[in-house]
């Protein structure tokens, strides 16, 4: 069992206390309201331990401090792919360790600063989303030659191009001249015609056309292409990898594929596309969207009835992802649309959120499935796309553009609950009382991905 910290933790002294806000090293100290009665069987749980009395909520409150700008100056001087993560948080990271790394029903979150550290962020950039495969795009969104989609790649402009040679690509879209951008939006075209001096390039990323260049000893075309990036296509979603070293996607997610196999996510075509702009860590939201216990307290009048936070489970995973299961409260209701050919009654029933680390989410329900499609923009801020995925087949049923309809305003009212809640959390990692927190055992899947993610963060 893992203790609560000793009362000692949570003493500072001024100027201690005011390096701890200068670095914004703090951990998270959370209320916890009485009668927790799901926590009944984490083992050794204290509710009493997650209050705020006494001196800074003692009992509980995990709080570290950095070296003030030291840790900054010492960060900018080494590379991140050379740094260990104590460089970065040297009081923070063995006590984060011990605590997320205890089984589930000893561990802890992960502390605030995995969240708000502006270092941390710029590590996860290096060594988390430029070597990890990003959903880019359904292959309905780019179905003829010429269509193109275009996005951010962790920081580097790229667009899904389907060339007029059939072959679908991720391309940089940024210009081998002086780097202006070729592509913004989406749409269809013959050349990607740069609009600083006219540079345009094909459909396959080739350069056609340089005006005036006549003069400029040496150039050669041909070695002015735009980019191509790495990318492949799982289930009908392209995926890209700036990491050209990275393992291959299909090979680390194949007990997951198999767990969805009867769902036929290669059917799926995006019906309808919601955006939000969010102001927390990347992280917040796919902990929110992992797990079913905030039902009780979010969604009282919307997702619990149907799935009861109590009934959800999480498998065990063998690779980067976890699935939370939750099964319907009303297995005996008819579903609501024809399921898949193929899937039992109880899949076409039963709710599962699905992740493929970092970020790659997916709800599925029978034939509806909503993707969640993040973009990390910092430590506080993150786009967000949620597309509305239904089967093709479904497309030519009668009142499809209702079922459209009556799924978004059903996903936009959900996601208006979570923003309440993870604005909440928000406030509350970004103050300087906080420290780490303990899990439930019904957050499985946020200790699945706090494993992964320190493994990714630590070398380990």
């Amino acid at each position: 069992m893992i203790p609560c910290p000793a009362p000692e933790a949570a003493s500072c002294s001024a100027l201690r206390w005011e390096r701890m806000v200068a670095v914004s090293v703090i951990g998270l100290a959370r209320e916890v309201r009485s009668g927790a009665a799901l926590f009944g069987f984490a083992a050794g749980f204290n509710p009493r331990a997650l209050t705020r009395g006494g001196a800074l909520g003692q009992s509980c409150c995990v709080i570290g401090a950095g070296q003030g700008g030291q840790n900054v100056t010492h960060a900018s001087r080494l590379g991140w792919e050379e740094m260990k993560l104590t460089d970065i948080l040297p009081e923070l990271t063995a006590e984060m360790r011990a605590r997320v790394r205890a089984p589930l029903a000893q561990a802890w979150t992960l502390p605030p600063a995995a969240y708000t550290s502006a270092e941390i962020y710029a590590r996860e950039e290096a060594r988390i989303f430029r070597r990890g495969w990003w959903p880019l795009a359904r292959l309905d969104q780019v179905g003829q030659p010429g269509d193109f989609l275009s996005l951010d790649l962790a920081g580097q402009p790229v667009m899904v191009v389907h060339g007029h040679d059939g072959k679908v690509r991720v391309l940089s879209r940024v210009c081998r001249h002086r780097a202006a951008l070729v592509a913004e939006g989406a749409g269809n075209r013959k050349l990607f015609t740069c609009p600083y001096h006219s540079w345009s390039y094909d459909t396959g990323g080739a350069l056609v056309r340089a005006p005036l260049m006549e003069g400029a000893e040496g150039f050669d075309p041909a070695a002015c292409n735009l980019p191509e990036i790495r990318s492949e296509v799982w289930e009908g979603f392209i995926l890209a990898n700036l990491d050209a070293e990275a393992r291959s996607f299909a090979p680390q997610v194949e007990t997951y594929t198999r767990y969805f196999e009867n769902f036929r996510l290669s059917d799926l075509i995006v019906a309808r596309t919601l955006e939000f702009e969010h102001g927390w860590n990347w992280k917040v939201l796919v902990e929110n969207f992992m797990e079913a216990y905030h039902h009780i307290g979010v969604h009282p009048e919307t997702f619990e009835p149907a799935f009861h936070a109590r009934d959800s489970r999480v498998p065990e995973s063998d690779g980067p992802w976890s699935i939370l299961h939750m099964p319907s409260a009303h297995p005996d209701e008819p579903s609501i649309l024809p399921p898949p050919p193929g899937l039992e009654d109880w899949q076409a029933k039963d709710l599962f959120a699905s992740v493929v680390f970092p970020h790659f989410l997916l709800g599925i329900q029978g034939a509806s499935v909503l993707w969640y499609q993040l973009f990390p923009k910092g430590p506080d801020r993150l786009s967000l796309k949620i597309h509305i995925c239904l089967p093709f087949w479904l497309k030519e049923a009668e009142g499809f553009e209702d079922i459209v309809e009556g799924t978004a305003q059903f996903a936009t009212a959900i996601h208006m609950e979570d923003i309440a809640a993870n604005d909440s959390v928000w406030a509350g990692l970004t103050a300087p009382m906080t420290g780490q927190g303990r899990l439930s055992p019904l957050e499985k899947s946020i200790w699945q991905m706090n494993q992964w993610w320190l493994d990714q963060m630590t070398g380990v």
